[in-house]
């Protein structure tokens, strides 16, 4: 039997319908939201194959390309591995159900929602989360705390719940939001230097309309009578916990507040392995036991040392940043480049700029996007001391770089101000907490240093949280080991101004509106302090572009003209690039695009298609050949391609019987255009008109050129949009 949950969010009906389809798997919702409809289907083992003491949960997502009526791109006409949009919605979906299983729930469990029909103006994102929290809490997995999420733009001062694609056009902040009854446990946002309390406002709108998802999926599950599966979590031997305790809690905390990551992980590793090596090596499970209690251990007076004796590990005041340096220019032979460094996490951003051909084709539902901005973020595994292989991106790889990538793209220059394509790549050097807030620091530096005129500086940091009870402190730059064993991982970038993105991740069930109020200032505090050392060392973007990237000039010519350019079998632009080596772009409105890689090269492509594209003007004087004669005129190539007729009554200011007796084939002529009959595409020349100056022109064969300082002009035109021809 299938149950329907019908509700409005913003003027749209939003429907549960659970146990209709996918009934095989543990919980199915199929969520719909105008004409968008997603599947999500949540399954557990129901054995445990091992010892384990974490959650094993795999969320997937995937867009299959049938629901917006498209058949894959590409050679295999089938949907391949993840792109990174399914894994970043994925990763959405992930964060907010995660930490809200039961404490010993560690059965393999998965989590799949499937993109059944996209209507291209409802977003799928928070259909996802609030169809996997339906397909869990109306099973048997012990997941008994619902969720619900929304989307919440800015269009000018009001804030729209659950935008479309259309109003987010001109939105300045696009923020998922999800949470519980209580309070909220995700955010992840892109804005346009929008004000803490603005966003604040926009949280508190957010979660008024979470509730209602909520009460609708308690209201439904208080009519079925849903078993959950039992769980209990194993407690260590109270009397082991207590004689480890005594034995290595002094001895521990010295340890965990050594200043530098590797003393610390050291010493811990061997009191570690101290209580180990007295236990045989047969005895697994009491091995297994003693680690979990030394982790557990490590946890609980990395936390007391905060909310009880106001201390971090490190010994740093709860808001304040831990030493930073900065190094700009250091590579040579990149675009930009710096060197980040802030304590023990430490990142190297250099800047590429490339041409309209290295802009990134997206084939998504919707059509066919350019990518023109790319941050991508490498986090090998000597970073952190560890030894494993260098693969393709990982999940968490792509999730920080698109965050970075986010919080930095509202400060780049538009196309028109600067026509390069831009890519940053992210390496990490030394991590030790916050390596995606060092790789915006990094990455803004490394734009100034490329000389791109960014709109704004942007930097960004990371707060963490410890809480017990009603007790809790607010930390600013959290380090590794605050992040490992704290609540609460809360990313803001953003300029001096505003907020130009967040992402919140709990291990906690929610936020309460003080705490996130609090957070946000701190945040802003710690960020401007950032700022203000970022601007010591370089205070604005370099005025120059490296020697290495490439010259990029953007002009517009009559679209009329475009064909011109291009010439039969693209003969005319051919022979451009031939003799300039530089790459050009062509619209069917008239804007062209040249890159070369140096000025010089540059220059000469844009000379040669303005001398192609120029237009007669009336009244103007031109200097020309004679490409055909006639006993009543010479027809004179003023410009190239655009031939015009002096008459013989216009040669000269008495009358001329023969024209072969003053004019030849192939002389250079001065001319003056005195009429241009556009509609039969007719131009008359004259010598007679020229009343300056004026010579008899020599004897045929003579060769005498004339000479005119004019310089042609470009059309300025309307840029309306068009497919793209490329050379």
């Amino acid at each position: 039997m299938s149950y329907t949950i019908n509700l409005e969010i913003s003027g749209r009906n939003l429907s549960i319908e659970i146990g209709r389809v996918g009934k095989q798997a543990d919980g199915s919702a199929l969520v719909r939201y105008g004409d968008t409809i997603m599947l999500v289907t949540a399954t557990c083992k129901k054995d445990s194959s091992g010892e384990k003491n974490f959650l094993p949960l795999i969320v997937d997502y995937r867009e299959n390309t049938y629901a917006a009526g498209k058949i894959p791109g590409g050679f295999f006409k089938r949907e391949g591995k993840p792109s990174e949009r399914e894994i970043l919605v994925a990763r959405l979906i992930d964060r907010p159900i995660r930490p809200l299983f039961p404490d010993g729930y560690f059965l393999d469990t998965q989590i799949v929602a499937l993109l059944l029909s996209a209507d291209l103006e409802n977003e799928p994102d928070t259909l996802g989360i609030i169809g996997a929290s339906a397909a869990l809490y109306f099973s048997e997995i012990p997941f008994t705390t619902p969720v619900g999420a929304v989307k919440v733009g800015l269009v000018g001062d009001k804030f729209i719940i659950n935008p479309t694609a259309s109003q987010l056009e001109n939105s300045t902040l696009n923020m998922v939001v999800a949470g519980n009854e209580d309070g909220i446990c995700m955010i992840e946002a892109g804005a346009n230097e929008v004000e803490e309390e603005k966003v604040l406002d926009g949280l508190m709108l957010a979660h008024e309309e979470i509730k209602k998802i909520v009460a609708a999926q308690k209201e439904l599950f208080a009519q079925l009578n849903i078993k959950k599966m039992e769980i209990q979590a194993k407690q260590p031997d109270p009397e082991k916990v207590k004689k480890i305790e005594e034995e290595i809690s002094q001895e521990l905390l010295q340890a965990i507040q050594k200043n530098q990551k590797k003393a610390s992980e050291k010493a811990s590793e061997e009191i570690l392995n101290r209580l180990l090596s007295r236990l045989p090596k047969e005895n697994t499970e009491e091995i297994s036991e003693t680690r979990e209690i030394f982790y557990q251990l490590q946890k609980k007076l990395v936390r007391e040392l905060i909310l009880n004796k106001g201390k971090r590990a490190d010994g740093r005041a709860f808001d304040e940043l831990r030493p930073i340096s900065i190094e700009v220019g250091l590579l040579p032979r990149t675009h930009g480049s710096a060197l980040f460094t802030r304590g023990e996490t430490q990142a190297l951003a250099t800047v590429t700029l490339g041409t309209f051909e290295d802009v990134q084709r997206l084939d998504g539902l919707g059509e066919e996007a350019e990518k023109r901005f790319m941050l991508h973020y490498n986090f090998p595994p000597f970073c952190v001391g560890e030894v494993s292989f260098m693969r393709a991106p990982g999940r968490r790889e792509i999730g920080h770089g698109a965050l970075a990538e986010k919080g930095l793209l509202p400060a780049i220059p538009d196309e028109e101000t600067f026509p390069y394509t831009i890519r940053i790549v992210s390496d990490i050097l030394e991590s030790n907490g916050s390596s995606s807030m060092a790789t915006v620091c990094g990455g803004t530096l490394a734009l100034m240093d490329a000389g791109v005129p960014l709109k704004f500086v942007v930097a960004g940091i990371a707060t963490g949280l410890v809480k017990e009870g009603d007790r809790y402190a607010i930390l600013t730059d959290i380090a590794g080991l605050e992040d490992h064993y704290g609540d609460m991982d809360f990313k803001v970038t953003g300029s001096e101004k505003g907020i130009t993105a967040i992402q919140l991740d709990l291990k906690i069930p929610y936020l309460t509106p003080q705490i996130l109020r609090e957070a946000l200032q701190q945040s802003r505090k710690a960020r401007l302090e950032v700022l203000e050392k970022m601007k010591a060392v370089l205070p604005a973007p370099r005025p120059e572009l490296s020697p290495y990237a490439p010259r990029i000039i953007t002009l517009f010519i009559n679209p009329e003209k475009v064909g011109d350019v291009i010439g039969p079998a693209g003969k005319m632009i051919k022979k451009i690039v031939s003799q300039t080596n530089a790459k050009i772009d062509i619209e069917e409105n008239g804007k062209v695009t040249i890159a070369a890689s140096d000025m010089e090269s540059a220059e000469k492509a844009k000379q040669m298609i303005r001398e192609i594209t120029v237009e007669v003007e009336m009244g103007q004087v031109y200097t020309g050949k004679v490409v055909r004669l006639e006993d009543y005129g010479a027809f004179v190539e003023i410009l190239p391609n655009i031939v015009g007729l002096l008459h013989i009554s216009e040669v000269a200011p008495y009358r001329v019987k023969n024209i072969k007796d003053l004019i030849s084939l192939g002389q250079t002529l001065t001319v003056k255009v005195i009429d241009v009959d556009e509609e039969n595409n007719r131009i008359r020349l004259s010598i007679k008109a020229l009343e300056k100056d004026y010579q008899k022109p020599q004897a045929a064969g003579s060769g005498r050129s004339h000479s005119t300082d004019r310089r042609p002009h470009s059309y300025q035109g309307h840029k309306p949009r068009f497919d793209r021809n490329r050379f």
